[in-house]
């Protein structure tokens, strides 16, 4: 598994967030969003990577996610 593949999880997660109908209210409604597609992309593709790895590629991408939408950490959404 390779970077690029990570880097395209990205991208088709911020594709499939910027494609959801509505706007989100809230920065922890965008977090939402994420988090749930997130999920959508771990329960689909998992079985494509090495154990774990997609998991911790993801978990990585929201919290830093959270930190850009400036969410605190000890914040549950």
């Amino acid at each position: 598994m390779t970077i690029r593949s990570f880097a395209e999880v990205g991208a088709r997660l911020e594709k499939a967030v910027s494609a959801l109908p509505g706007e989100a209210a809230t920065p922890a409604d965008l977090y939402d969003r994420y988090e749930m597609l997130a999920t959508a992309i771990l329960d689909s593709e998992f079985e494509n990577y090495e154990y774990g790895m997609l998991e911790e590629y993801l978990m990585t991408y929201l919290y830093l996610k959270r930190l850009e939408l400036n969410i605190p950490l000890d914040h549950e959404v």
